[in-house]
């Protein structure tokens, strides 16, 4: 009865044994799993600066852990303790009483910025891994699929286009040169797209497009916009006035685009350059075009109407200006002008002018 009671207790104790020891040994596997502690958060920085990236791992003295950039194709950088990259900027410092890697990039630049991951390779198909971003701050630049002029038909749709990269991702705004309202109804306008959904002509001219996202101080790109439109004319001096013998311009001002072909007209005949009319045509801009025809010593049958007329692609326009005879010679451009029969008329109407003007005080 003794001995059963003996080996009993032996057997239960062995069983205590076996089962204290199981769960030690289980115990100390789980608490030997390498696992990240900390890693440190999202850097942002100016091109230039420098950032230092924290890694703390637990369990990990027999494992290889490594840094390595992680966007497209992997580059390593460390392993273990030792600086793999050959990078005067890159340096590594291995603090082995917290067990931390920490990895500083100087003089950053543009292209460092991306993913950083530490990890600890437990095996071939099995890694403990973390990631830390680094952001450059970087200046806006507007990139080239962006509009830089722009040719449209008055009334048709109009979308002119700007993008920029940069970090933080730039805000787009357009303006009008000399701070003209947009065809918003606005002095600005926010977004990538600038819409016109019927475009007038006086919505030409030049619109910047300003990148901005707080860094140096951003960007910007002129954009041209040109609108056709049908002439429109306008006649200074619609009726003038001049005596026989002497010379007179009449003038027209044309506004259209693309620029357009002029002509004279009296009594439906297209005049050109001969001993009696001299045309003459100055462009002051893309859109805007003078014309002036000097009727030359003039004749009874060269009193009427003329017309101006101005055609484009979009359309034509048309004015009138009526030439009528006067007694007196008018100046400009009679002054200075050498007449017909030469001096000698220049001087009699002269004495006669100055006779009629003496009588008249005599009479007086």
């Amino acid at each position: 009865m003794n001995v059963s009671i003996s080996s009993n207790i032996n057997l239960w104790y062995t069983a205590c044994i076996l089962l204290l020891s199981f769960l030690a040994n289980k115990s100390t596997h789980a608490q030997r799993t390498p696992t990240i502690s900390y890693i440190s958060q999202e850097q942002i920085k100016d091109i230039g600066g420098t950032v230092e990236f924290e890694c703390s791992v637990q369990y990990a003295k027999e494992y290889s852990v490594q840094w390595t950039k992680t966007d497209g194709e992997p580059v390593f950088l460390s392993s273990g303790s030792t600086l793999v990259m050959r990078d005067s900027r890159f340096a590594l410092r291995y603090e082995p009483s917290a067990s931390t890697y920490r990895l500083q990039i100087k003089d950053i630049q543009e292209t460092d910025a991306g993913t950083y991951t530490c990890q600890v390779v437990i095996s071939v198909v099995n890694k403990v891994s973390a990631n830390v971003k680094l952001s450059v701050r970087r200046p806006p630049v507007i990139s080239d699929n962006s509009t830089q002029s722009l040719v449209a038909s008055e009334g048709s749709e109009v979308q002119m286009e700007c993008y920029a990269s940069g970090y933080p991702t730039p805000t787009i705004t357009w303006r009008r040169e000399n701070n003209a309202i947009l065809p918003t109804d606005s002095a600005t306008f926010v977004g990538n797209i600038l819409r016109i959904k019927s475009v007038k002509k006086e919505d030409r001219g030049t619109y910047y497009c300003v990148a901005d996202n707080g860094v140096s101080k951003g960007d910007r790109r002129n954009v041209n916009l040109e609108v056709e439109f049908a002439p429109v004319i306008t006649v200074p001096r619609p009726r003038l006035g001049q005596a026989l013998q002497y010379d007179m311009d009449l003038e027209c001002h044309i506004e259209a685009y693309p620029p357009p072909a002029i002509v004279w007209l009296k009594d439906d005949i297209q005049l050109s350059n001969n001993q009696h009319y001299s045309i003459s045509h100055f462009a002051t801009a893309d859109e805007y075009s003078d014309s002036t025809l000097r009727v030359i010593t003039i004749e009874k049958r060269q009193y009427g109407d003329y017309v101006c007329k101005a055609v484009n692609k979009l359309g034509e326009a048309d004015a009138r200006v009526n030439l009528f005879e006067t007694p007196i010679p008018v100046c400009p451009p009679a002054c200075g002008q050498a007449y017909f029969d030469g001096a000698e008329h220049l001087a009699g109407t002269l004495f006669a002018t100055i006779g009629f003007l003496a009588a008249l005080l005599y009479i007086r």
